[in-house]
């Protein structure tokens, strides 16, 4: 495809994905504040977002502040986070990053993403979701729906979150980056199912290769 028609397609994606899903930039867990969000997405890995504001329906009543959770008993959280899967390495790194917090940062959340992947637990995925909700930073947040449609749709044939985040900041303009997020989450979740896309639904399927494809194969 050639740059002039692939920055065209580009744009007819996100125009449509505007018109579909609004320009409104929502982030689906739940939280009041930088230290809630980053707990939450902690708590999110290989977890549904659904899943976490559960937990932290009652979780951040119980430890309402980033030193309760720093000194929170290990087993006690623990049980409190058991839901969410892989507990054990989450309640070990929601605790030490705490600590860290406390200790380097006067207990805020810091905005630059050098500090943030420093912190344990905290990977750039994660960085990226505080850097954009929090400090509205321009930021590509690649979780497993942002990793498998781009894919779908052309945009980057690269496996690795970390090579797909510096791919999507290539090509798409930066004033969409947050959107984009949000857009991609929502339609992974609601028309392009992994297991089950509803190609037939989607308001990409005339332009997305993905679908074309499929259509050509049925018609063979």
């Amino acid at each position: 495809m050639k740059k002039t028609c692939k920055t065209e397609y580009i744009h007819d994606v996100l125009n449509r994905l505007d018109r579909y899903y609004g320009n409104e930039v929502r982030c689906y867990l739940t939280h009041q504040n930088a230290g809630e969000l980053l707990i939450a997405t902690i708590l999110s890995a290989q977890c549904t977002d659904a899943r976490v504001n559960i937990v932290t329906q009652t979780l951040f009543k119980k430890y309402p502040t980033i030193e309760s959770f720093a000194k929170a008993d290990l087993k006690e959280l623990e049980k409190e986070i058991h839901s969410t899967g892989f507990y054990h390495n989450k309640a070990k790194n929601i605790i030490a990053c705490c600590k860290e917090l406390i200790n380097t940062y006067e207990g805020e959340v810091p905005s630059d993403i050098e500090s943030l992947i420093k912190l344990p637990g905290v990977g750039r995925k994660t960085a990226n979701v505080i850097r954009g909700n929090i400090f509205n930073q321009p930021s590509i947040v690649v979780d497993t729906h942002v990793k498998r449609i781009p894919k779908k749709l052309g945009f980057t044939n690269q496996d690795d979150p970390v090579k797909i985040e510096f791919e999507l900041m290539k090509l798409l303009p930066k004033e969409y980056w947050i959107r984009y997020n949000t857009h991609i989450i929502k339609h992974g979740r609601e028309i392009c199912i992994a297991r089950r896309p509803k190609c037939n639904e989607c308001f990409l399927n005339d332009i997305c290769p993905n679908a074309l494809i499929d259509e050509r194969s049925r018609l063979d």
